[in-house]
């Protein structure tokens, strides 16, 4: 039995209209999913043939409680696919005034710059409270996560593209199976 908490607003997510999210993860992963009002999660591992069932669960329900949307949690389901949260609080400490400044430099002016991380490194961003999730494969988290360091760290937006599009090469060659 392992225990994760979600924001509370994020909870209805989880659960999904009628009860399909949580059924599925439940379904797919053979697990049991214990939700309460507050956003306490609790994950019982059933009989499964996946011994990686319960920690891919705990992943599944930190992706949707971190913002992102139910279908690219799934993503995680695959072994190849993987969760990585940053906390922006280590880069700007707790002020709302600079939380907010970061996170609109790593969304961009309507959505642009998050788009463009997402499509070059080929993961999924979501920014939410002061997190941001990354899903995707090893390689192309460490991308986008380098991306994002760049920009927390005063980059600008020209110099991290740059970054991103001479990556995006050796990401192609590491998905057709070629070590750069």
């Amino acid at each position: 039995m392992k225990a994760v908490r979600i924001p509370k607003d994020r909870v209805a997510v989880l659960i999904g209209t009628d009860g399909i999210t949580k059924a599925y993860i439940e379904e797919r992963l053979g697990v049991k999913l214990q939700i309460d009002s507050e956003g306490e999660v609790m994950v019982l591992e059933e009989e499964q043939y996946d011994p990686l069932a319960g920690l891919k669960a705990i992943d599944v329900v930190k992706a949707i409680g971190r913002g992102f949307s139910p279908q690219h949690a799934y993503r995680l389901f695959d072994d190849s696919e993987y969760l990585e949260i940053i906390d922006m609080k280590d880069y700007v400490g707790g002020k709302v005034d600079h939380l907010n400044r970061q996170r609109a430099r790593l969304i961009g002016t309507e959505g642009k710059t998050r788009r463009i991380i997402e499509d070059l490194a080929g993961v999924n961003m979501s920014v939410y409270g002061s997190t941001v999730g990354l899903i995707g494969q090893v390689e192309a988290v460490e991308v986008a996560r380098k991306a994002i360091d760049m920009l927390l760290r005063g980059s600008e937006h020209a110099t991290v593209y740059r970054f991103l599009e001479r990556s995006r090469g050796k990401l192609r060659i590491l998905e057709m199976g070629f070590e750069p």
